[in-house]
Order: C-alpha cells, then structure tokens, then sequence
C-alpha cells in the first residue's frame, strides 16, 4: 500500500497557519492520504514500558509492556506504509510541539525505521515539513540562528544513518505580525512570506505526486 502520510500538530486548529498551508498541499496532491492530528488524537510520551518493550523478547513483556509495543507496531506501521510524508510542525518556543516529538520517539527505533549504518527501508522517500512561526529567523532577522525546529527534523527526518527521508521545508513567518501591534509594520512580508509558502506547497505537491512519478519513470 502506498500513501501520502499527513501529520499534524498544531494545537490551533483551523488557525493554525502550518496546517493551512500543509491543506494546500493535500489539495493538489493526486494520491491517497492518510492523516493523523496529534492535537486531536495526542499520543502519550514513550515511557519506561515502551522502551524496555524494544529489547525484551515479545513472549516476556509484562502487560503494560505489551500495550506499548502495541502502539509502537501501529504506528512504525502507518509510517512505514507511506511513499512520501508531510509533516505540519509549527515553531513552539523555538521548538517543535511536544505531541510531535512524542510521536517521533514512538516510531524512531534502531532496525526499523532508523539504519545507524543498516540500509534504512524509508531512504529516499520524500518529506515535506511545513512550520510557522510568529517572528522571523532567516538571515537577517533578530532571531536568525533560534530556529530549533527545521534544522532538527532536517537532521533527524533526513540523516542518511536515522531515517534517510529527502526532507523539504517550507517556514511562512512573521505569523504573529497581524496580531501583536509591535510586528504590525510587518504585515506585508507576513503577506508575501505566506502567499510563497502556499505556492511552494503547491509545487511540491504536484512535483512530488504519484502522478508526477509515473510521468518520469
């Protein structure tokens, strides 16, 4: 089975900015999509049960570490099961949201979906990460250098020994500048910093689509 594999964090809802512009993505993607919210569905964080469950042998686990690697299984599963990946992770306090990085810690296992020098089954396959964020942190910008989201999952999602993905990013800024009166002189890059990261999620949606693939192969 192959699928676009869709995951949201934002707990803002139809607000939220990652999450319309990855909308704009799912629309001009021509393929299956399978899409799971973390705000509305939060996975637990991975505890001692859920760790213990990846080098205990199946027939010993105790209960509850049976139903974490139940978990576990279904999720490294799901992800597995895709061809390309978008991922709506907005900027939180120069980080990503924290039902993000639960859900990371639940399918990053080593002979799974991370190689650590083994050939990764995900190598290759396309991601997209779509993350807003208030300010702004290009060169440039005061908090250039603060981003602690895109160049984690860039290394995280794409390091040839972890996951292996072709990660792109795509970061609309100055999100709070309609709201907060000290950024509102900075409306119109908001504007124009938005409207680029719509276009860009087009494009790659339509470069990255099954369509696109039969096309070239």
């Amino acid at each position: 089975m192959s699928y676009l594999l869709r995951i949201d964090s934002s707990a803002s809802g139809d607000a939220s900015f990652s999450r319309q512009v990855a909308d704009t993505f799912s629309a001009a993607w021509d393929g299956e999509i399978v899409h799971r919210d973390l705000a509305l569905d939060p996975i637990g964080h991975l505890d001692a049960a859920g760790i213990a469950a990846r080098t205990i042998p199946a027939a010993e686990h105790t209960a509850d570490q049976k139903a974490a690697a139940a978990v576990q299984d279904a999720l490294v599963e799901e992800f597995l099961g895709a061809s390309a990946y978008l991922f709506a992770v907005p900027m939180y306090n120069l980080s990503m949201p924290s039902v993000f990085k639960a859900w990371l810690d639940h399918i990053m296992i080593v002979g799974r979906t991370m190689g650590l020098g083994d050939a990764v089954p995900t190598a290759g396959r396309p991601a997209v990460v779509v993350s807003a964020r208030g300010g702004g942190y290009g060169p440039g910008a005061p908090h250039h250098g603060k981003d602690f989201v895109v160049p984690a999952l860039e290394v995280i999602l794409g390091d040839p020994a972890l996951m292996a993905l072709d990660v792109r990013a795509i970061t609309p800024e100055l999100t709070y500048a309609p709201v907060m009166e000290p950024l509102r002189h900075l409306v119109p890059l908001h504007v124009s910093s938005l409207e680029n990261a719509h276009a860009l999620a087009r494009r790659y949606a339509e470069e990255l689509s099954p369509a696109a693939a039969a096309r070239t192969a």
